[in-house]
Order: C-alpha cells, then structure tokens, then sequence
C-alpha cells in the first residue's frame, strides 16, 4: 500500500487526502460540491472510504455512508475491501458501522483469500472477531490460498482468547491442515505456545499426533525448536509417540540432538520409549549429529555413564 513512487500516484483527490487525514469538516463540504465523486479510485484503488476505514476515522466514515452514491464494499487493486481493512487495523467502531449496511459482504477475502475474519485473527483483535462472528455469512473455517484458516493463524500467533472463541463454534475444524499438512496444534507446538497447545489437546477431536506431509509431528518440531514446556505437555499424552521419525527417519531426539537442546534431550532420554540410538536414513544417530555439531553437553547426555566425553578440538 505505502511502497508506491510518488512521481506515478495519480487519481488521489482532496477527498481522499481528507478522508486519510480524518478532517470531518472538510469532507462533509467536498461530498456537496458537483461533480464530486466519492467512489474514486486513487493509484491503488482505494477510494476515500478505503482510506478513512483503514485509519480509524469513524466520523468520516459515517459522512462518506450518507451518501446515497457511495459504494462501501468496493475493493481496492488487491481485493481489500473498506471492511477489510478496519478489521485488519483493530478499528472496532468501523466494523460496527460498516456493518449496519446491508450492501457489504462480512466475508468477502482479498486476492489471497483472506477475510476480515481472518485477518482479525491473525492480528489478535478479539473484539473485531467477536462482532465478525455474530455475522450471518460469514464462514470461520474458511481457507485462504495456503489453506490457512482463521484458527491456523490464532494457533501460529499464540492468541489463546480467539482459540477459545473460535473453538466454540460447531463449524470450525480444529485439525484443519494447511497445504503442507500442518494443522493449528503443529504450528502451536512449534512456536512454543503452551496455553494455545494446552486449549487444543482438550479437544476429542484433535489428534497430538498427526504428521505434517513430511512425517513431521507437533512433538517433533516442538522439540527441534527446543520448547520444553511443549514437550512435557505433549508427552502426558498416551497417543504422541516420542521416537516417532519423520520422512527421512529422524526422531523428535535426533533434532534435539542436532540443534543442542539439552533440556529437550532430558525429558525424551527420560523415556523408556525412546531409543538414543535410532537411524535416520543415512545411518546417523542422534549421537552422530550432536558430535557434528559439537554440543559436548549434549553429547555427555548421550555417550554411556562409563564413558568420558570427547574433547572437542
């Protein structure tokens, strides 16, 4: 929106720069003149309402809806309409008012597929996904162009309250995936989200699991990024495997192993169901790797008791 050349803008009028600017007065004279077009479209698309959603600025908003002329869902080059954009900014009051039209769509997605609703996710705005999910049509489960819904983005962004919401809903799929096959629980074991993992493992339907398209589970990559708190939570589980390997047969441990997390490696080497000296594919155990990358503490973890770790040169 902002990257444009200035020597190219063209089309953004007085009423746009107003409307940016959030000067009620002024707006209110230039929508009377003749010949004034409210609906115009400057160098990205974006009409004077477009600009006054996007800034908060509900007293032109309001102005801008009196007219009997303007057109309040118009998307801009990217698909963003004036609802979209307020909801992507956390403006609470827009939302309100632009919903009080029956000629906007509440669900209308960008070009990428994204929604108010997800958007509003994303960004961590409860209140604007409390009003966005009061609306009839509009979808909460509904996918962008990753396959990302708006619960993905609440799981990968840790924002426990709109989890909540969202899961309250009979039409959300919590164990949705994405298009590589990671779903809301893998990508809040990855970022290390535990209130957000905690909140999807009490569901029935969530599986602590289910691999992503690489064999990759929540506990795996909770463990390669080194999420301690993730991983003792995933482990009170009786269905997460911890030696469960990936495509090219590395365990949860071989990665731990590899990037050095001895607090990791103490929970799974803890575990009577864990194997230190399991193969990957090209024959290295966890042991190998952490040599390789010379984690001595890691590698003091993993050598037996009698055994004195190696020097590192």
């Amino acid at each position: 929106m902002w990257g444009a050349d200035v020597d190219k803008i063209s089309g953004f009028s007085g009423l746009h720069c107003v409307s940016f600017f959030g000067i009620v007065e002024i707006v209110t004279g230039l929508v009377e003149m003749e010949g004034c077009d409210v609906n115009q479209m400057d160098f990205t698309g974006s009409t004077p309402l477009h600009w006054a959603t996007l800034n908060g600025h509900e007293g032109v908003v309001n102005t801008l809806l009196g007219r009997d002329d303007v057109y309040p869902d118009k998307p801009d080059n990217h698909g963003r309409t004036p609802l979209w954009w307020a909801a992507y900014n956390g403006h609470e009051g827009v939302v309100e008012v632009l919903l009080e039209r029956d000629d906007i769509s509440p669900d209308n997605p960008n070009d990428a597929g994204q929604t108010p609703l997800w958007w509003g996710t994303r960004s961590g705005h409860e209140g604007i996904v409390n009003i966005l999910l009061e609306q009839n049509g509009v979808d909460p489960d509904k996918l962008d162009n990753c396959d990302r819904t708006p619960l993905w983005w609440a799981s990968y962004n840790g924002h426990k309250g709109i989890v909540k919401m969202l899961l309250g809903r009979n039409d959300v799929n919590p164990e949705k995936p994405d298009n590589r096959g990671r779903t809301p629980l893998w990508w809040a074991a990855c970022k290390g989200h535990e209130g957000v993992v905690k909140i999807l493992l009490g569901r029935d339907d969530v599986n602590p699991d289910k691999p992503d398209n690489i064999g990759r589970t929540p506990l795996w990559r909770a463990a390669c990024n080194g999420h301690e708190g993730v991983v003792k939570i995933l482990l009170e589980r009786d269905d997460a495997n911890p030696d469960k390997s990936d495509n090219i047969g590395r365990t949860p441990l071989w990665w731990a192993a590899r990037d050095g997390h001895e607090g990791v490696m103490k929970i799974l080497l803890g575990r009577d169901d864990v194997n230190p000296n399991k193969l990957d594919k090209d024959g290295e155990t966890p042991l190998d790797r952490a040599a390789e990358k010379r984690h001595p503490e890691v590698i003091a973890l993993l050598l037996p008791p009698e055994s004195a770790a190696p020097s590192m040169p």
